[in-house]
């Protein structure tokens, strides 16, 4: 079990031992799923973007059709975990604690919504880890017009999508080297796109305090 989950951990296991399926999989499951949040969207798609060009036998698919896939899990996702919101409800705050679900992560989309509206969190949160998990819950729950919440999943998952597919497939193409260095290119993502989160966390706890 845990060497499943250290597999779901690790972009490049993911398309190494489960190709294109695993990845849309998982693509799906951090967008939709409440136990979603720990997977490794971003680093996934990028590193998906930069195999389509450097080793194409992995995926097997080209750039476009392996895009427009992606951004079909994600829109799918995200509707799946908006269904979920509306199903649960308020209850969701009510839920205990356990290793996949934090009401910590369920706030801090929160203070996302207030500050930013629901629909531009709709698509900020694609490019925020955790809280792209529970961006379209919060929908759910909250009863987010269909119609909108539809139109601004689209819109988030083409521009994610696109943006990191293309910065990986690209950068092969100006750098065909910079597979050798995969592990640094992880590490500065993770950091950049944590940090938002980290700020928000931290200005939580300020406020608190207060």
């Amino acid at each position: 079990m845990w060497e499943f989950l250290k597999t779901l951990t690790d972009p490049q296991s993911i398309i190494q031992y489960g190709g294109l399926w695993l990845l849309l999989f998982v693509i799906f499951a951090e967008t939709g799923l409440l136990v979603g949040f720990f997977l490794p969207g971003d680093n996934l798609i990028l590193l998906a973007g930069i195999l389509c060009k450097s080793q194409p036998s992995l995926l097997n698919v080209d750039f476009i059709p392996l895009v427009i896939l992606m951004t079909i899990a994600a829109v799918v996702g995200n509707m799946f975990g908006y269904w979920f919101g509306k199903k649960a409800g308020e209850r969701l705050y009510e839920r205990k604690e356990t290793l996949f679900f934090k009401k910590k992560h369920l706030e801090a989309t929160n203070k996302y919504y207030q500050k930013y509206g629901g629909n531009a969190t709709l698509i900020l949160a694609r490019f925020l880890p955790v809280i792209r998990t529970f961006a379209p819950i919060i929908a759910g729950v909250v009863k987010v017009n269909f119609s909108k919440f539809m139109l601004f999943n689209i819109v988030g998952a083409i521009l994610w999508i696109f943006g990191l597919a293309s910065i990986g497939y690209y950068l092969v193409t100006l750098f065909p080297g910079i597979t050798n260095y995969m592990g640094y290119i992880f590490i500065t993502l993770i950091i950049l796109t944590a940090i938002p989160v980290v700020r928000l966390i931290f200005k939580k706890k300020e406020n608190s305090t207060v």
